[in-house]
């Protein structure tokens, strides 16, 4: 069976259609990323040579690896979403949101262990789901064996009653405790750049193998899917498909009709 992953689950909640265009289809996409992927992915990208290189690290050369990245590999016809913002605004906004997180965090010398850490998912004894994912970081406290998943998010926020039903740091805990021995405890914790806050949960054992359960049931139901249906929510109008989805130009009138009755 095909080894699935948050996102791909995430894809097929979200929009069917949009799954069989992506995952099984293939299809080109209108356009490669979007301005908000592209932020996420430079923040990520120098919080793991931050812990990578964590020496004696200042905040000017942080800055500079954020720039020196971005610049080499922006694409100057990036998809920009909100018609009111610019690359600009975006590129300030990762200043900032590094700035802030290295004068609440410097000078990084905590027990971290990894970085982007590819993790696999065994949901059962027989190897038939499998999930792989990739860890942000993770920080291992010897002392209490506890573990830390540590997740940059650089969009809007959530909050503790969301986050304590959150699937992919709950899932990636399934891996540490499998890859680890006598693991106490594994801490799931998010850092929300853009609001300087940070927000910790946690699972028990009994949630982890619901969680199983409820993953198992939807891989089951992705697979016997035959009929991918459009379903339309905000998120089209970051879709990359929007030119072979059927739906989509009616969601594009409905979405002005509402906004003009605001």
């Amino acid at each position: 069976m095909t080894i699935y992953s948050h996102s791909r689950l995430a894809t097929f909640e979200q929009c069917p259609l949009k799954f069989k265009f992506r995952y099984i289809d293939k299809i080109e996409p209108d356009f490669k990323e979007t301005i908000e992927s592209f932020l996420g992915k430079q923040v990520h990208k120098t919080l793991e040579w931050v812990y990578n290189n964590s020496g004696d690290l200042e905040l000017d050369d942080v800055i500079k690896n954020f720039i020196e990245s971005w610049n080499n590999e922006l694409d100057p016809n990036i998809k920009i979403i909100k018609k009111n913002q610019t690359i600009e605004n975006y590129f300030n906004k990762g200043i900032k949101f590094l700035i802030n997180y290295f004068l609440k965090n410097s000078p990084f010398k905590d027990n971290t262990i990894a970085t982007e850490k590819k993790v696999f998912i065994n949901l059962d004894f027989e190897g038939k789901y499998r999930l792989m994912g990739f860890i942000d970081r993770v920080v291992h406290n010897q002392d209490t064996n506890v573990f830390e998943i540590h997740d940059y998010k650089t969009g809007a926020i959530k909050y503790q009653n969301e986050l304590d039903k959150d699937r992919q740091l709950a899932l990636y805990s399934i891996a540490i405790r499998d890859n680890f021995d006598n693991v106490e405890e594994v801490d799931l914790i998010w850092h929300f750049l853009g609001h300087d806050r940070v927000i910790k949960s946690r699972r028990t054992l009994e949630q982890l193998e619901n969680l199983k359960k409820e993953i198992k049931e939807l891989i089951d139901k992705i697979e016997s899917t035959t009929n991918f249906q459009a379903k339309t929510s905000p998120l089209c109008n970051w879709c990359e498909y929007q030119s072979k989805c059927p739906e989509f130009n009616n969601f594009k009138i409905e979405s002005q009709t509402n906004f003009s009755n605001l």
